[in-house]
């Protein structure tokens, strides 16, 4: 039996029509589909808190109300977009199989949206049935917690309801069950959304959009009174955040797979994911998604394709401000990804800094490392947390001792080199710092990573039995990735 509107605390949270204040021609007004059944599977009481809610006065009724059955709330806004799609443009995208739900303050003052997925059709479906499988319901849910654990900016899931509804997907000869779900990020605006006003001829939707943005999101450049200063510290802030979040995604070994400029948020957080993987072994041309035939988005391209579509961006950018100054901007992504990027590498290597070039010479020889032997990127790190010892600053004969024995003789000759270069780096440490680095270890090295075969793993029971403990037990696992497994 559902609770009455008035009473349901996820309906009366204080929503702000931010978006939809500056006009319709960046979204189109949709119904929610009706759906036959609504089951509550997931729930994330951590984003409530965010929210400033108590899960105790929350029930599961209140969001199947809210987000199974979207009574109490209006209007929903499907957001109309373009995008490159691998390198090609496309002007018939938008918001297929979702709207924006609502926008809210949570307790640190910023906007957020409640974003769904699943939710049913939309002007932009393209003969699509505008629903979502349940398991790519729960494997957007095991992904954004996974990278929220680690410490990667990414949306997070609200909410996921099994709906009843038996899709068909590809050549599967056999239906699959149904879900929506509820996506609770920064901003759903997308890189796509700025270039769909470019190909309209519209200066002044995107100067408007951009403005929003910078009010909205960008803080600091909202204080820059010239509006011409004011643009370009936008760009340079966002070209700041994506740089950052890429070498966030790639020191936690995570390929999101596809990385077209409508899955690019104007805020620089991850979000949207489908055939996303964690790799397991090191390997640069690992390419996530099995339609991605020339290995576009394989994990190496990342940062580049990430400034690629900075680049892009330009195009519609270039209509309120000089493409020459953003160009200059471009120009630094290499350099502020590395930084970010070996600053998180050093920390999975125990370091809380070091000196150039000995860091960057580290950091290489690691990389060769992995991608010469057969190691688990994943595992090489957590191995290195357990044998640590600060006495491997006095001789580099125990580093990775119990390694070295079980290893063949080329790849002992390799892990050689590179122990003797992690010692050099550990005898320009101070005995605090020494002291410091097993607990570093410890909390950069997760114990559980969200490989492809526990995703699997837990799939099988929920299809077989309706067995859903295995999914509640690795969500639990992937929430707390630095404790043992």
């Amino acid at each position: 039996m559902t609770v009455a509107t008035q009473a349901n605390p996820l309906l009366s949270l204080d929503y702000v029509p931010a978006l939809e204040s500056i006009g319709d021609d960046y979204y189109d007004e949709v119904a929610a589909a009706e759906f036959p059944q609504a089951l509550l599977r997931f729930r994330n009481d951590a984003v409530l808190q965010q929210l400033e809610l108590d899960p105790a006065a929350v029930s599961d009724d209140h969001f199947v109300e809210a987000f199974g059955q979207f009574q109490g709330r209006s209007p929903f806004l499907a957001l109309r977009y373009h995008g490159y799609q691998f390198g090609a443009y496309n002007a018939f995208l938008g918001d297929g199989r979702g709207f924006l739900y609502g926008q809210v303050r949570g307790q640190d003052g910023q906007l957020y949206d409640f974003g769904t997925k699943g939710s049913g059709t939309t002007p932009y479906s393209r003969g699509g049935d505008g629903r979502l499988t349940l398991k790519g319901g729960v494997r957007e849910v095991l992904a954004a917690e996974a990278l929220h654990a680690l410490g990667v900016r990414t949306s997070r899931t609200l909410s996921m309801i099994e709906t009843g509804e038996q899709l068909f997907r590809g050549d599967e000869p056999s239906p699959t069950r149904s879900s929506v779900m509820v996506r609770f990020s920064r901003s759903h605006i997308r890189f796509g959304t700025f270039e769909r006003l470019d190909y309209l001829d519209r200066t002044d939707l995107i100067q408007r959009l951009l403005e929003h943005v910078i009010e909205y999101y960008y803080p600091t450049a909202q204080g820059v009174s010239d509006r011409h200063n004011r643009y370009l510290q936008f760009y340079r802030e966002l070209v700041e955040r994506t740089a950052e979040l890429v070498a966030q995604w790639m020191s936690v070994g995570f390929c999101h797979a596809v990385l077209n400029t409508d899955n690019m948020s104007i805020t620089g957080e991850s979000f949207d994911y489908g055939p996303y993987a964690f790799i397991d072994q090191y390997d640069p041309k690992f390419t996530a998604a099995y339609f991605d035939y020339g290995s576009r988005y394989c994990y190496r391209n990342q940062p580049a394709i990430c400034q690629l579509n900075l680049k892009m961006l330009q195009k519609p950018l270039q209509r309120v401000m000089p493409q020459a100054e953003m160009e200059a901007v471009i120009d630094r992504f290499e350099d502020r990804y590395w930084h970010y990027y070996s600053q998180r590498m050093l920390h999975k290597l125990g370091f809380e800094s070091l000196e150039e070039p000995l860091a960057t010479d580290l950091i290489n020889q690691t990389l060769d490392l992995l991608n010469s032997v057969s190691v688990g990127y994943h595992d090489f790190f957590c191995s290195l947390a357990a044998q640590f010892s600060p006495d491997w600053v006095n001789a580099d004969a125990p580093i990775f001792a119990a390694t070295m024995q079980a290893s063949d003789a080329g790849a002992q000759a390799l892990l050689e080199q590179w122990r003797q270069r992690y010692q050099q780096a550990l005898q320009t440490q101070s005995a605090a710092a020494l002291t410091q680095m097993s607990l570093r270890l410890r909390q950069t090295n997760p114990q559980t990573v969200l490989l492809r075969p526990k995703i699997e793993a837990i799939w099988e029971p929920i299809v077989a039995e309706n067995d859903w403990e295995p999914f509640y037990q690795l969500l639990k696992q992937i929430q707390q990735p630095f404790d043992a497994a």
